[in-house]
């Protein structure tokens, strides 16, 4: 599923109902979740998984997956990744990071958020549109569209600026055919020392979940210019 929104260099694994056999962790990363109830280590260990498959079939050796600041997965030098998981799912999706510069992705159950929390995550442009979405196209839970996309937003912007990117601070635009564009309320990301003021995603929706992804480029050359 999350497959389809990414381009052909990034490699993803997906893990739908954690029917895959149980794959150990490593020490350390045990060591992590050793008093985390079931569920949580259950998640923990197959979204490794998911990764440790990615990471071979991009030819790298599988080595522990620790969280570092604020969570982001720390991967292997010269290899730019996400995970994510939800309720039956798990997923990662992981690309050198000489072919894009960041991504970031994010899947949730496909159901409207509880009350009270669209109002502390969107600002009052994204609800008006919102409200038009649902008005025309009814048979997508925006709401809950629009935190992921918000949350795929973050983990792009993270790795890119090692910053606490808050709900407010990007403002979100969803099309209705599986776009949207996130343009940023604060000074963006350096990259290739151009400073991005926006970022570009993509969306889904299948098996019962909500899917979204974020890939931010590693800018083209001028023209006439040759990279280093």
């Amino acid at each position: 599923m999350i497959e389809e929104l990414l381009p052909e260099t990034v490699v993803t694994v997906e893990a739908y109902g954690y029917d895959e056999p149980d794959t150990p962790l490593y020490p350390e990363e045990a060591a992590l979740v050793a008093r985390a109830v079931p569920k949580r280590q259950r998640e923990f260990a197959v979204v490794r998984s998911c990764a440790r498959r990615a990471m071979e079939k991009l030819g790298v050796p599988p080595r522990p997956i620790l969280p570092g600041e604020r969570g982001a997965p720390g991967w292997p030098a010269g290899l730019a990744g996400s995970m994510t998981h939800c309720d039956g799912f798990c997923a990662a999706a992981l690309v050198r990071a000489g072919d894009v510069a960041s991504l970031g992705i994010d899947a949730e159950v496909h159901a409207p958020l509880p009350d009270g929390v669209l109002e502390s995550v969107a600002l009052p442009g994204e609800v008006e549109r919102l409200r038009r979405l649902v008005a025309e196209h009814p048979g997508v839970c925006w709401d809950r569209l629009l935190f992921s996309a918000k949350e795929a937003v973050y983990k792009a912007w993270f790795p890119l600026t090692g910053k606490w990117l808050d709900f407010m601070e990007a403002d979100i635009e969803i099309g209705p055919h599986g776009g949207f564009q996130a343009r940023l309320l604060v000074p963006g990301p350096l990259v290739g020392g151009h400073r991005l003021d926006r970022f570009e995603g993509r969306w889904t929706t299948a098996r019962g979940l909500v899917a979204t992804a974020v890939v931010v480029p590693h800018p083209e050359p001028a023209a006439g210019v040759t990279p280093s």
